[in-house]
């Protein structure tokens, strides 16, 4: 299967993506986009950011509940979400492939194409928030 060409668009998509550590959602990396390609359309966005998934140039992440963000790091890595902001941060863990291994040894009968493990609370500010709000 051909690669699709790398747009203005993509690349511009992509730049943005990899300039942040924010895992912005769709809406935010369109008014990036949009303040250097004026007539880019939300459309395009969304067409854009599914090809670089496709391409695992980007991730896609998400948490039940909340809406589609995009990370710019397509290396496995771990996210941790804040259930009172939304917030999304990389884990500074290394990734664990022995837990593939395992499973792999378990259940031979399965495919296993890679896992995802989210870890979830509050972020330093949400919690500083809450202590006060205790006291």
């Amino acid at each position: 299967m051909s690669r699709p060409r790398n747009t203005k668009q993509r690349q511009l998509i992509l730049e943005v993506l990899r300039g942040t550590t924010a895992h912005p959602t769709a809406d935010w990396v369109y008014q990036q986009v949009r303040a250097v390609l004026p007539n880019v359309s939300l459309g395009t966005i969304y067409r854009n950011l599914g090809v670089l998934k496709e391409q695992e140039l980007i991730q896609e992440v998400r948490y039940p509940g909340s809406q589609a963000r995009f990370d710019g790091n397509p290396e496995p890595h771990y996210h941790f979400f804040c259930l009172n902001c939304d917030r999304i941060e990389d884990v500074p863990l290394p990734f664990c492939r022995d837990a593939e291994e395992a499973f792999r040894q378990k259940l031979p009968e399965y495919e296993v194409m890679g896992h995802n493990t989210e870890f979830f609370g509050l972020c330093p500010d949400c919690k500083d928030l809450a202590e006060r709000r205790e006291q």
